[in-house]
C-alpha cells in the first residue's frame, strides 16, 4: 500500500503515505499514530473517514466564527461581549514585504 500512486495517476485520493515510507524524524504517523484502526473492518474505517472530516469542518467554521466576532462585534451572537475586537489583518504573516512588491505586481520580482 505504501507505493500508492498519486490520486491524478490513478491513486486513491486523501491517501497521504506514512512516515515509515519517507524518511522523516516524527515517529509516530499524524493519521492513526497508536494503529488502533489497523484491525478495524472497511465500513468503520469509511464511517471514521467521514467522521473525521466532519470534525474538520465543523473546526473551520468555528475558527471562522471566532474571526467574524472579531473583526464584526455582533456578528455572531452567541460570542457578542466574549471575543475582543481586532483591527489588524489577520492575513499580514501571508502578505508579500517590499516597498515594490504586490500581490498583484508578481512581476516585481524579476523587475532587478
Amino acid at each position: 500500500k505504501e507505493g500508492e500512486q498519486h490520486y491524478m495517476r490513478g491513486g486513491k485520493p486523501g491517501y497521504f503515505p506514512t512516515f515509515s515510507a519517507n524518511v522523516h524524524p516524527m515517529p509516530l504517523n499524524l493519521f492513526d499514530p497508536f494503529k488502533w484502526s489497523k484491525n478495524a473492518s472497511p465500513e468503520k474505517k469509511a464511517k471514521g473517514l467521514v467522521t473525521e472530516t466532519n470534525n474538520g469542518r465543523l473546526a473551520m467554521l468555528g475558527l471562522f466564527g471566532f474571526l467574524s466576532e472579531s473583526k464584526i462585534p455582533g456578528s455572531v451572537p452567541a460570542l457578542s461581549g466574549i471575543i475582543p475586537s481586532y483591527d489588524g489583518d489577520y492575513m499580514q504573516p501571508f502578505l508579500p514585504t517590499g516597498p515594490d512588491t504586490s500581490l498583484w505586481t508578481i512581476g516585481n520580482l524579476w523587475a532587478n
